[in-house]
Parts: C-alpha cells; sequence; structure tokens
C-alpha cells in the first residue's frame, strides 16, 4: 500500500529547495513569537504583571520576529523561566563534535 504525502511535502516536492528553506525560517519566526506568548500564559503571568517592561513593551516583544538575547533572558526571568542555549555541529564529520551548552540562565 502506497502511503499518501502530506500536502506540505507535495507543496515542497513542487518548489525550488531555496525557497522552501525561506518559507521554513519565516515559519520558526513565528512560532517563536506564539510561543513566547503561550509560555507567558502557561506561567500565569499577565502582561501588565512583567515589571521590567510595560504592557505595551511586552506586547512588542511578543510580536517581534527578532530580539536581543538579552530581553530574551530580562522577558523570560520576569515570567520565571530559564534559559538554555546549546550548540551542536550541523554535520557529524568530526570525532570531537559534540553538543555543547553555550550558555544556562
Amino acid at each position: 500500500m502506497k502511503r499518501k504525502k502530506d500536502f506540505i511535502d507535495e507543496l515542497s516536492s513542487m518548489l525550488p529547495k531555496e525557497r522552501v528553506e525561506r518559507a521554513k525560517k519565516r515559519a520558526e519566526k513565528e512560532i517563536f513569537r506564539v510561543r513566547l506568548a503561550e509560555l507567558r500564559n502557561q506561567m500565569g503571568v499577565k502582561q501588565e504583571d512583567i515589571r521590567s517592561f510595560s504592557q505595551s513593551s511586552i506586547s512588542k516583544i511578543e510580536a517581534r520576529k527578532d530580539m536581543k538575547l538579552t530581553t530574551l533572558i530580562e522577558y523570560l526571568d520576569n515570567i520565571g523561566m530559564g534559559l538554555e542555549i546549546k550548540v551542536y555541529p550541523k554535520k557529524r564529520k568530526s570525532k570531537n563534535a559534540r553538543e555543547v551548552t553555550l550558555l544556562k540562565v
């Protein structure tokens, strides 16, 4: 029995690889934006409850597709969460290639 392709897979196969990659990057940024607001809601924190930012600043932060790492750390700290950044080699050709925690706050 031949498995039917998912719509996204089918569409991706018809488009140039570069275009698919650009679309994936845009989608990842949008998902990031949505996740910030979800995290805040999960922690039971309202926008106006965050001390370091005004309510309008929180709206702008949660709508951004890019931000400074220091802003993200401060935002997460204010909602009671930490941040861990890991780096890893994209191609595992080297024996010494391994995942490394770059930052944990």
